[in-house]
């Protein structure tokens, strides 16, 4: 049987859409696809849930960190841990929490502080910013994956019990997590959601149960707190010591992981359904999230710190020590021990785990907000499970190349949350400036310096971040212009409008193989006559009136896809069709033919160097306008046959 033929609207009052053709799906396209895309925001359409549920999804590997963070801080700051955590819990309450309460007031359909900084930078100058940022969030998210389940998959291979299963096969531990971790993403959202609050809160509980302990402890030893207070004292008095806290705070940066997918989850946050336009109740629900997740984590990061540094001896937390990477993970064997230890160790696997829910989360909602609008990806992103099991994929590559290592990868990590940071304090601080509400603005500008030291403290003690972030963004930006390449012979239009009724009427009279088209770059009475005169002279007998079109271009010819708006009239027995606001001449000119399905189109060719036009088409929607059309109708006519008759295309050197 002939494949259907493809559905194109017909004329209305508000415009004329293209439908992009469907074949039939085979069983595993039918499964990949299962659910259609959502074409505004880029993942399907999933229920909404109250705040303190979606707080469990997004706070997984920030909460998670509690697992390394306590280590991190006493190889870093010594006995100023604590110190040196404060500063850090300071730095989020005061600093990482109001940038991204604004930012989900700006940015509440989940797009974040990138989308921001899109509308502030347009052209291709903002869309090649915008995928270097891209490659920064890829970094996060990805290495967030990898490594919260390499180092779960550590905790599995030290524990006492669990060693005499897995063995010291830490790689196939970490694969296995993270196979998993995509089967949950392939189900879908809410058992994701559900997964987290089964693992993220009884984590929260077992860590408080430590540290109670640990204080307890203290209670009992006193003379532990003592020799820690005698070992500060002895580092200097309070203006130094908080100098020296706010000096090694950059160290202790991955303490604010989590932020940035606070806000790229808010479309699965519950609002108010009789709301329209500003979506207040789940903005203030968004910020309930993010407050809340703050004032926890805060809290546990302090409670550990002090705990932790005060109780486990220093040679502990040293590399190959039982304490390095997992010092509330000895506490919680050497106070409670091995039986409470062991399900402190499995719930601390789980989170470490389930970290990857909340970047996977995050990446699920980010790509398809970017890259398929730019041109720059496959249409298949736009749906959830292609796009689960290509992050797999990566999650794979990237784990085999630092063999599942934690610290091998923790710079990486660190870069890409601090970008991200300061790119959200850039785009607030520049969003209030615009504002006219300068004295906030100048805060969030101070608050930009602060992550800017930060990052570049961090660049400099791990260079490897930088690196590996690079090789994402060059990654993404080849993968983009590649796939803007491939797509640039698709139609690339919306939505077509008519400028008023006659238009619209005049343009239902041409339909059906009543006109020839003859598209124009100059459209003055003497060239129209000019080109009639030379097309009935080459020709002789020309089926029906000429319709002449004129296509210009939109003010930005970087965005892929574009709404045109349709002007038709008459010229004696000829029709003047005038278009704007195309992202491509010959995608427009193509597209209009598809709408009119005229008996011919006469194309006029320039003969100018290939490559220069190439590029031209490309960048900035011109070029060899003739053979573009001509490709691109060749292109949709092979992939939706149908048994009308096509246009006859005549392509007439200058």
């Amino acid at each position: 049987m002939p494949d259907p033929e493809p559905s194109l609207t017909g004329p209305t009052s508000t415009g004329i859409t293209h439908i992009h053709p469907s074949r039939p799906p085979g069983p595993l396209k039918r499964f990949l696809l299962a659910q259609g895309p959502d074409r505004e925001s880029g993942h399907e359409h999933e229920r909404s849930h109250p705040w303190s549920k979606v707080l469990w999804l997004t706070g997984m590997d920030y909460f998670s960190t509690l697992g390394y963070q306590p280590g991190i801080a006493f190889l870093a700051a010594g006995v100023l841990s604590p110190l040196a955590t404060a500063t850090l819990v300071l730095v989020t309450l005061a600093g990482a929490l109001p940038i991204y309460t604004q930012v989900a007031k700006r940015s509440y359909a989940g797009q974040g502080s990138i989308s921001m900084l899109e509308n502030l930078l347009t052209g291709w100058f903002g869309k090649v910013f915008v995928l270097a940022l891209l490659g920064f969030a890829s970094t996060d998210f990805v290495i967030t994956m990898t490594l919260s389940a390499a180092d779960a998959a550590q905790h599995a291979v030290e524990n006492p019990y669990l060693h005499a299963v897995v063995g010291d096969h830490r790689m196939a531990v970490t694969l296995l997590l993270l196979a998993l971790l995509a089967c949950v993403f392939l189900r879908g959202f809410e058992e994701a959601i559900g997964v987290a609050m089964a693992v993220g809160l009884p984590y929260l509980c077992l860590n408080g149960v430590v540290m109670v302990a640990g204080a307890w402890h203290l209670l009992h030893h006193p003379g532990q707190a003592h020799a820690w207070g005698a070992a500060v004292w002895a580092r200097g008095n309070w203006p130094a010591l908080l100098l020296g806290s706010a000096l090694i705070f950059p160290k202790l940066a991955l303490g604010m992981s989590g932020f940035e997918t606070g806000v790229s989850v808010m479309p699965l946050i519950e609002g108010d359904p009789a709301e329209t336009g500003v979506p207040h109740t789940r903005i203030k629900a968004t910020r309930n999230l993010l407050l809340t997740a703050a004032l926890i984590m805060g809290v546990a990061l302090i409670g550990s710190s002090l705990v932790t540094t005060m109780i486990i001896p220093p040679e502990a937390f040293a590399p190959g020590g039982k304490a390095n990477g997992r010092a509330l993970a000895y506490l919680a064997h050497a106070l409670l021990g091995n039986g409470f230890g062991t399900v402190y160790d499995l719930s601390t696997i789980s989170i470490l785990w389930f970290a990857g829910a909340s970047a996977m989360a995050g990446l699920l909602a980010l790509i398809p907000r970017y890259l398929p609008r730019f041109g720059m990806a496959p249409r298949w992103v736009l749906h959830k499970r292609p796009l689960v099991l290509l992050l797999f994929g990566i999650d794979v590559v990237v784990t085999v190349i630092f063999n599942a290592d934690v610290d091998a990868q923790g710079g990486a990590y660190a870069t890409g949350v601090l970008v991200l940071m300061t790119s959200a304090a850039v785009a607030v601080a520049l969003a209030l400036w615009r504002e006219k509400r300068h004295l906030p603005s100048l805060y969030f500008w101070l608050l930009t310096i602060i992550f800017t030291y930060t990052l570049v403290d961090n660049v400099f003690v791990r260079p490897d971040g930088v690196i590996i972030a690079s090789i994402f963004i060059v990654a993404v930006l080849v993968l983009s212009f590649v796939s803007r390449w491939l797509r640039a012979i698709e139609l690339r239009v919306e939505n077509m409008v008519f400028a008023d009724p006659e238009s619209e009427a005049l343009f239902a009279e041409m339909r059906g193989k009543k006109v020839s088209m003859v598209p124009l770059a100059h459209f003055t009475p003497k060239r129209r006559e000019r080109k009639a005169l030379e097309i009935h002279e080459l020709y002789r007998v020309v089926p029906g009136p000429l319709a002449f079109i004129n296509v210009q271009l939109a003010d930005d010819t970087s965005e892929f896809t574009s709404e045109m708006r349709v002007a038709v009239t008459r010229e004696g027995p000829n029709y003047l069709v005038r278009v704007h606001g195309a992202v491509a001449i010959a995608n427009g000119i193509a597209f209009v033919s598809e709408q009119l399905d005229p008996i011919a189109i006469f194309l006029q060719l320039t003969q100018r160097n290939n490559l220069e036009q190439a590029l031209k088409y490309l960048l900035w929607g011109e070029g060899e306008t003739g053979i573009m059309v001509y490709e691109i109708l060749v292109h949709y006519w092979d992939s939706t046959p149908e048994e009308d008759v096509r246009p006859m295309l005549f392509l007439m050197s200058a």
